[in-house]
């Protein structure tokens, strides 16, 4: 045999070869797709992410938060006394890793006077933006009832607990470093305590966004699930966001902040979405369900007093 025959049948392929690669790709193709029969809580899981539009509803949330939200923050910051416009200032640097010129401006803008906002911005503007900051309350109430599969909550009944809301997670975002500090003892502290309030903070939020349909132990898994999520991106922010921003107004100029803290945001509400749909599915679990004492059928839930 030559050595071009020999090169020549080295080139060719192995027909047994490419014939179990392919039975190797059907086997697993038929296994993942078998997957949601095999594990019911899977094929939930997948089942509420595609009701529940995950990505669609997480980016709306974060647009809302971006757009709304946080000029709200800002304004009840720039009226607030100094020691909370120090604690504003202090959770948006760390939390989106502001820094540089973006941390200059920052502090300008919440180091006006009271007066000078006043006449440039008005009390009626800050009543407008602080309704409109409410577009997030409403965002986030439709997500949980889309979670429980529960009917849209009448407006008289729900617009207070909008405001509310609002407020207390407004609070939460100014004590949400302190509380990571450890109030200055570090992260041994810091950590359970951050994970503490963000599990009570959401565990709350779904109780009084869902019109206290839904009792207080099935929202359990949800909430610490919530927890879990923001402690870990709070952490990864620490790492990720300095070099990010810092990249991006490089590259971008100051739009650079804009778009990183939006990016950030989506993550967040990423995180906070997936974790609410599957808390719901955990909690429809039948092993889980005999703690919570709550289940009736798969996917009804009644209120009991």
């Amino acid at each position: 045999m030559t050595d071009s025959s020999v090169s020549r049948a080295e080139q060719e392929p192995d027909p047994g070869r490419w014939s179990r690669a392919r039975d190797r790709a059907a086997r697993l193709a038929g296994t993942a797709k078998g997957m949601p029969e095999r594990v019911p809580m899977l094929g939930r899981a997948v089942g509420q992410l595609l009701r529940v539009n995950l990505l669609d509803n997480a980016t709306r949330l974060a647009a809302q938060a971006f757009l709304s939200a946080l000029p709200a923050l800002f304004v009840v910051a720039v009226f607030a006394p100094a020691a909370i416009r120090d604690g504003v200032t202090g959770s948006l640097r760390d939390q989106l890793g502001i820094q540089g010129p973006a941390q200059d401006q920052l502090r300008q803008v919440m180091g006006a006077g009271h007066d000078s906002v006043a006449q440039s911005f008005g009390v009626v503007g800050a009543l407008v933006t602080l309704l409109s900051a409410t577009a997030l309350s409403r965002a986030l109430q439709r997500v949980c009832e889309r979670a429980w599969e529960l009917p849209k909550s009448g407006t008289r009944v729900a617009a207070w607990r909008w405001l509310v809301w609002l407020a207390v997670w407004l609070v939460f975002l100014v004590v949400q470093v302190p509380l990571r500090k450890g109030f200055g003892l570090g992260l041994w502290l810091g950590v359970p305590l951050l994970f503490t309030a963000s599990a009570l903070l959401w565990w709350w939020t779904q109780r009084l966004l869902l019109g206290g349909r839904v009792r207080w132990y099935p929202l359990l898994p949800g909430a610490v699930l919530c927890g879990v999520g923001q402690v870990g991106l709070s952490i990864a922010s620490q790492v990720y966001l300095p070099g990010a921003v810092s990249r991006s107004v490089n590259k971008f100029g100051p739009y650079g902040v804009v778009f990183t803290s939006l990016s950030w945001l989506i993550a967040l509400f990423t995180a906070v979405t997936l974790a609410l749909v599957l808390g719901r599915v955990i909690a429809d679990e039948p092993a889980v369900s005999r703690y919570l004492g709550t289940r009736t059928e798969p996917g009804l839930w009644r209120r009991k007093r």
